[in-house]
C-alpha cells in the first residue's frame, strides 16, 4: 500500500476537518473577546479559571507538537531514548509543583519580571527578563512552526521547500488572528478544547494499538522489534541514539537537565499561575496538569512502538515531514482517512493553541515589562498597553514565521529541548536565587539572566544542531565547534554560578525590607490578593 498517495488522496476530507476546527474555535475565540476590558483581562484572563480549567489549559500549552509528533516520533525511531523525552517532560513538573507555582502566584501580576523585579532595581531586571522571555518564547515557537509544516506536509503530500514555506505562514496568520481576537481568555479556552480533543485521541489510538496486540504490551514490544528487522531488539535498549559514543552521553545527561529545569522557566507556563484567582488554585493546576500529561505520556509509548510495529523507522523517515509523521501514519494505518483527518486537526489545533500561548505571553512580556514600566516609566493606562501588546503580536509572528521556515525539517520534540535548555539557563536560577536567597542581587540578577541566555544561544548556535551534519539548520556549512547538541550541561550551572558570584561581588545591597515583604507574600499570600487586582 502506497501510504503517501493515500494520504493525498484523502487530504479533501483532513482541510475540511482542520477547516471546521478553525471555525468552531474562532467563534469561542469571539465569544471571549468580548470581556477582554482591561490588562488584567487580556493578560491573565480576568483571573477567573479555576485550578481544574487551568490544569487543563496547562496540560494544553505543555502537550505542544512536540509531544504529540515529535516523542511518538523518537520513540517510533529511537525507542528507548525516544521516551527519555516523555519521562522528562513529566518529572520536570515536579520542580514547578514544589519550587514555583505557588510562590509565584503569590508574589506576581502577570509576568516572570513582576517578580524578579518586586525587590531588585526594576528597570534593568525588567528589561533582562523580557529579552530572556522573548527569547525562549522564540525557540519554542521555532518548534511549533516546523512542527506544522511537516503534519500538512505529510497530509497535503507537499514535500518542496516552497510549498511548506506557503503553510507555515499560513499558521503564523492563524495565530496572529487568534491572539489579537481572543486574548488570554479566548487563547485558554483554545487551550482547554484542544486538551481533552488531543487527550481522548491518543486514548483511543493507543486502547486500537493495544486490542490489535491482544492487550499484551510484551506483543507490542516483540512486533516492534520484529517490524525493525535485524538488531530490532535495539529499539527496546537504552542507548541507541545517546549510547553510541562519550559525546552522545553526555548529550544525553544536558538533555535531561534541560527537560528536568526548564519547566519551572518557561514563561508561557508560568504565566498560566497568573489565570487562576488565587495560590491555591495555582497548586490545583499544577496536580491536575500532572495527571494529565503523565496519562499522555504513557499515551506515547503504545503509540510510539506502535508506530514502530505497524508502519516501520523507515517508512516514517522517508515521509514527508520525516520523524514528525509517525502520528499521522499511525491514524492512517489504523482507522484510515476519518482517523487521519481526526488526529492531524488535533495536532493542526495543538500547533495553533500552543502558539498563540507563546505569542501572547511574549507581547505582554514586552508591553507590560518594556512599554508601561520602562519606557512609559507606570504612566500609562491598560488600553494603552494593550494596543502595545497587540502590536507586538504582529512582530512576533512575523519572526515566528521567517524561524520556522529555516527550522521546518527538524525533530520538533528536539527543537522544544533546545527552547527548555534557554529556559533553564536564563530564568530558572534568578527565579529561584530571587525567591530563596535573601542575599541575591540586581547585579547578581542581570548576570544570571544575560549569562545563561548569552552562553546557552552561542553554544547552540556552534552546535551540530545549526551546522556540520546533514540534519543540520544550514546544512552545507560547518561552523559547529562545540560537540553537543543540548547546552544545558553548560549553560544552567554557568547561569547559577553567575548569579552567585554576581551578588558576592556587588557592593550594593537591596532593601530589605523588601525582601522581607517577599518573602512573606510567597509563602503565606498576604497582600497578594490587593497587588494583582488593579
Amino acid at each position: 500500500m502506497n501510504l503517501a498517495a493515500n494520504l493525498q488522496e484523502s487530504s479533501w476530507l483532513n482541510m475540511a476537518i482542520f477547516a471546521l476546527f478553525v471555525a468552531v474555535t474562532i467563534v469561542i475565540v469571539l465569544r471571549a473577546s468580548k470581556n477582554n476590558k482591561t490588562a488584567a483581562d487580556y493578560y491573565a484572563g480576568g483571573r477567573s479559571f479555576t485550578g481544574g480549567q487551568n490544569g487543563t489549559a496547562i496540560a494544553g500549552d505543555y502537550l505542544s507538537a512536540a509531544s504529540f509528533l515529535g516523542i511518538t516520533g523518537a520513540i517510533a525511531v529511537n525507542g528507548y531514548d525516544g521516551f527519555l523525552y516523555s519521562i522528562g517532560f513529566l518529572v520536570a513538573w515536579l520542580v514547578a509543583l514544589l519550587l514555583v507555582a505557588e510562590l509565584l502566584r503569590n508574589t506576581g501580576k502577570f509576568t516572570m519580571a513582576d517578580v524578579l523585579s518586586f525587590r531588585l532595581r526594576e528597570k534593568p531586571v525588567r528589561i533582562a527578563a523580557a529579552i530572556s522571555t522573548l527569547a525562549v518564547c522564540f525557540f519554542y515557537l521555532l518548534a511549533q512552526m516546523a512542527g506544522a509544516g511537516g503534519l500538512i506536509a505529510l497530509l497535503l503530500g507537499i514535500s518542496d521547500w516552497a510549498g511548506q514555506s506557503v503553510v507555515i505562514t499560513v499558521v503564523g496568520a492563524l495565530m496572529i488572528m487568534y491572539v489579537l481576537l481572543g486574548g488570554m481568555k479566548g487563547t485558554t479556552w483554545v487551550q482547554i478544547i484542544k486538551a481533552v480533543l488531543l487527550i481522548i485521541g491518543a486514548f483511543a489510538m493507543t486502547i486500537w494499538v493495544l486490542a490489535i496486540n491482544g492487550f499484551n504490551l510484551s506483543t507490542l514490544l516483540g512486533s516492534a522489534v520484529e517490524a525493525a528487522g535485524a538488531g530490532g531488539e535495539k529499539i527496546l535498549n537504552p542507548g541507541l541514539q545517546y549510547g553510541k559514543s562519550d559525546t552522545s552521553k553526555l548529550d544525553f545527561i544536558s538533555l535531561g537537565l534541560a527537560l528536568v529545569l526548564g519547566t519551572a522557566a518557561l514563561p508561557h507556563v508560568l504565566m498560566r499561575f497568573y489565570t487562576v484567582p488565587t495560590s491555591k488554585e495555582a497548586r490545583k493546576s499544577v496536580v491536575w496538569a500532572i495527571w494529565l500529561i503523565g496519562a499522555f505520556y504513557l499515551f506515547t509509548l503504545v503509540l510510539g512502538y506502535g508506530a514502530a510495529a505497524l508502519i516501520g523507522a523507515d517508512a516514517i523517515k522517508a515521509a514527508p515531514g520525516g520523524v514528525n509523521s509517525a502520528a499521522p501514519l499511525l491514524a492512517f494505518q489504523l482507522g484510515g482517512p476519518l482517523l487521519l483527518g481526526f488526529i492531524s486537526a488535533v495536532a493542526f489545533a495543538t500547533i495553533l493553541a500552543v502558539v498563540a500561548g507563546l505569542t501572547i505571553t511574549a507581547a505582554a512580556s514586552f508591553a507590560h515589562d518594556i512599554y508601561a514600566n520602562v519606557l512609559a516609566k507606570g504612566k500609562t493606562t491598560p488600553a494603552s498597553e494593550v494596543k502595545v501588546a497587540r502590536r507586538t503580536v504582529i512582530v512576533i509572528g512575523i519572526f515566528a514565521i521567517i524561524g520556522g521556515i529555516f527550522a521546518n525539517g527538524q525533530n520538533v520534540a528536539f527543537l522544544v529541548a533546545l527552547a527548555f535548555a534557554v529556559a533553564a539557563s536564563a530564568n530558572l536560577p534568578t527565579i529561584l536565587y530571587s525567591l530563596f536567597w535573601k542575599k541575591f542581587t540586581t547585579q547578581g540578577a542581570l548576570w544570571s539572566i544575560y549569562g545563561g541566555l548569552g552562553s546557552a544561544i552561542l553554544l547552540i548556535a556552534f552546535s551540530p544542531v545549526v551546522s556540520g551534519t546533514k540534519t543540520s539548520m544550514i546544512a552545507g556549512a560547518n561552523f559547529a565547534w562545540f560537540p553537543l547538541s543540548n547546552p544545558g550541561i553548560v549553560s544552567i550551572p554557568l547561569a547559577f554560578l553567575l548569579g552567585w558570584l554576581g551578588t558576592v561581588l556587588d557592593k550594593r545591597r537591596e532593601d530589605p525590607a523588601k525582601q522581607a515583604e517577599m518573602e512573606v507574600r510567597s509563602l503565606t499570600g498576604i497582600g497578594a490578593e490587593k497587588a494583582v487586582s488593579h
